[in-house]
């Protein structure tokens, strides 16, 4: 079978998956551009492969309808939502994921940006690149309250770490899903996010991008926030309207933001102007034992694939579900 990996960086982290796949004399080709593709450059580069290794680029219907010869998609990492699940199943195409390998990476950067917000680190470390020393105030985790809303792989343990290492913080948690197993290891509220983005010092979201989630979070909601409030995304690009958050920052409101991830990947916008705003280039996944774990997770089903073994543990239904609601709004 012929192999188009689409995610980059791949086999850097860990050689590991390339010598997998050259082992088994599979044909692979790794995305040529280097950098995330578009939705026109997939539709032109797919047709002659049966197997895309996946990241986060749009495998969108006009994709799929291109990709005649395709029978697998085997995505790195855990979100789902840049690949048309209904269209690949219309097309008889498998779809698995890596949903467990990233999440160790993407809760300790989120716990990274809190510390650095609280702390105002990066604020500082500009300023002093600037020629300017100023002592600056911040505050400890312990001693704030933590709004955290999706609390399953990743949200979850980040309330975990968070408790092991700092203390015992307040915790204002908000999931479509309670988990009793949570609420017995850590003194935490079960919120509406109303309440969240009312009483919380710093708020975390751990959600996957859906037509509920997208926009989630928009002027209104910022400005429902404490003046000195904190707001992370390490989840997905589109869960917070990136225009409302500039505004509200530009106006003063809300003592900082992280953002890991964007609508528009590589991020170009105005939120680089402010100075308290974090941007990281989708980091969450990238450390070396993650991302070669995602890698390897990804080409050994790709393998097992291309030897018959169709037990590649598949996407649960609930993802198609999810997708399904959405094309019915």
């Amino acid at each position: 079978m012929k192999v188009l990996i689409t995610t980059v960086p791949f086999g850097q982290a860990n050689s590991f998956p390339l010598e997998m796949l050259n082992s088994s004399n599979v044909d692979y080709v790794i995305n040529p551009l280097n950098r995330k593709l578009t939705e026109d450059e997939l539709v032109e580069m797919i047709s002659d492969f049966e197997v895309v290794i996946a990241g986060t680029e749009p495998i969108t219907r006009k994709v799929i309808d291109n990709a005649k010869n395709l029978k697998l998609i085997s995505r790195v990492g855990i979100g789902l939502d840049n690949v048309d699940l209904l269209a690949a199943r219309e097309k008889g195409i498998s779809v698995c994921y890596t949903p467990d390998a990233p999440a160790p990476a993407v809760a300790e950067l989120t716990i990274g940006l809190m510390l650095s917000l609280l702390r105002m680190v990066h604020v500082s470390n500009s300023q002093l690149h600037n020629g300017l020393w100023e002592r600056k105030f911040g505050r400890r985790m312990a001693n704030v309250t933590i709004g955290i809303i999706g609390a399953g792989r990743i949200g979850g343990r980040v309330a975990r770490k968070i408790t092991r290492a700092f203390g015992t913080p307040r915790f204002l948690v908000n999931d479509i899903n309670p988990d009793n197993d949570l609420s017995r290891e850590i003194k935490l509220e079960w919120s509406s996010k109303e309440k969240i983005y009312r009483e919380a010092d710093i708020i975390s979201l751990h959600l996957p991008l859906t037509s509920e989630t997208r926009n989630m979070i928009t002027r209104q909601d910022l400005l429902c926030m404490k003046s000195d409030a904190m707001i992370i995304n390490t989840a997905r690009g589109g869960i917070i309207n990136e225009k409302d958050l500039f505004d509200v920052l530009k106006s003063g409101h809300l003592a900082g933001a992280a953002i890991d991830v964007f609508e528009q990947e590589p991020y170009v916008g105005p939120l680089a102007e402010i100075e308290r705003c974090i941007l990281t280039a989708h980091l969450g996944s990238m450390s070396v034992d993650c991302r070669g774990q995602m890698e390897i997770e990804a080409t050994q089903k790709v393998i097992k694939y291309i030897n018959g073994d169709l037990s590649m543990g598949d996407v649960p239904e609930s993802e198609f579900q999810v997708q399904k609601r959405m094309v019915q709004k």
